[in-house]
């Protein structure tokens, strides 16, 4: 039971990070927030994702690439293009570890506004801080696992913000419904997506880029942006109108 827990929380959490801070604060900026709450969550996005931390301005270059090109040779995840998510995931690192290291030319309309903390990502995006999240995940199930098979998922932990990534970009532009006609392929593939809270309203997202709320229809729930609306009252943040 514990480790179920200690999954659950890691999921949900890194998710948060993922879909509150990285994607609708670095790469679409639908609020702003003051220097000690975007320090706050950027090292909350770090904690969470541990193992598998993206960096921010890497992860907006990426997702604003995504949108302009949706679904075309030159998106860095579209599925339609590959035979399987991890295959599309590869060429989605390929390009993410450019961009990162700064071995291509970034056209400057994806390359602004976003977070940028060097010391933090110093600590944060290097191989001895990764391998020791990963050796806390083990010691963790080592001191709680009662059966063998709990440390099969292990590799969730280890991978967790690729893990998401590949789901919401392999299954938002595959399967499901549309609300709208975009140019591109993408779909709604949950009515309520509790499980990558929000994410998979990929239709309704691409359609209203700027939009904090992803759901679009009455009877649509997007689990995050309860959040941010209570976010906006306490003044954590301010959502852009």
């Amino acid at each position: 039971m514990i480790i179920l827990i200690f999954l659950i929380l890691h999921w949900y959490l890194s998710l948060f990070g993922q879909t509150f801070f990285l994607h609708r604060y670095s790469a679409h900026k639908m609020f702003t927030m003051n220097k000690f709450w975007e320090k706050f969550f950027y090292i909350f996005a770090w904690i969470t994702q541990g193992s598998s931390y993206l960096n921010a301005r890497a992860y907006a270059i990426l997702h604003r690439m995504h949108h302009a090109y949706s679904d075309t040779e030159k998106d860095p995840h579209t599925p339609h293009f590959f035979k399987d998510a991890y295959h599309m995931m590869m060429h989605t690192r390929e390009i993410y570890n450019d961009v990162l290291n700064k071995r291509v030319v970034v056209d400057e309309k994806f390359d602004r506004n976003f977070p940028e903390y060097p010391v933090i990502d110093k600590i944060a995006d290097n191989w001895i801080t990764r391998i020791a999240f990963g050796v806390g995940y083990f010691a963790f199930y080592v001191a709680f696992a009662n059966h063998w098979w709990m440390f099969l998922l292990l590799p969730i932990h280890f991978f967790i913000g690729p893990i998401q990534g590949a789901i919401v970009n392999w299954a938002g532009h595959k399967y499901g419904y549309r609300n709208f006609e975009c140019p591109d392929k993408s779909r709604n593939t949950l009515f309520i997506d509790f499980l990558l809270m929000g994410e998979l309203f990929q239709n309704n997202h691409h359609q209203a880029g700027a939009k904090p709320n992803f759901a679009a229809k009455w009877w649509e729930i997007d689990p995050t942006f309860p959040i941010i609306w209570v976010f906006d009252k306490l003044h954590i943040i301010k959502l852009v109108r």
